[in-house]
């Protein structure tokens, strides 16, 4: 009689869109074991946040001075996928991201096209420098 082995857990792929498995790719931003290293890794873990309904990665990744005060979960967005379009980094606490972000409400596909910006900076004294994302200029958003 041989012993069965147990089922393997199914690898979830990360919504980021970097092809990886979510526990190797955001998943360890999200859990803490890593911070992102720039401002591209840092907007991917939090479209994936806002895939998976992690608003609690959402605010802490949000600077303060311009986190809106309801930010809950909108559960009637489906995310179907990201696109990073451009990273460029102006100095050593600030960058941009450009990305379109796919979507439906409703049945209905939108497209949201965003240039973000980041700063790097402490959270709390004595801690490395982490990236915050700041606020963003809507480039299009279509269906």
């Amino acid at each position: 009689m041989s012993a069965r082995r147990p089922p393997r857990a199914t690898p979830t792929p990360c919504p980021c869109g970097l092809g990886a498995e979510y526990d190797a790719c955001c998943g360890r931003y999200h859990r803490g074991d890593a911070v992102p290293p720039n401002a591209e890794a840092l907007m991917r873990s939090r479209y994936t946040a806002y895939v998976m309904g992690n608003m609690d990665w959402v605010r802490q990744t949000w600077h303060p001075s311009t986190c809106p005060a309801d930010l809950l979960p909108d559960t009637a967005t489906r995310w179907l996928g990201l696109s990073v379009k451009a990273h460029s980094q102006q100095d050593d606490t600030h960058a941009e991201v450009e990305f379109v972000a796919r979507y439906k409400v409703g049945g209905r596909a939108w497209r949201l096209h965003e240039r973000s910006r980041f700063v790097r900076e402490p959270r709390a004294a004595g801690e490395p420098p982490v990236w915050l994302y700041v606020d963003g200029d809507m480039i299009g958003e279509a269906s």
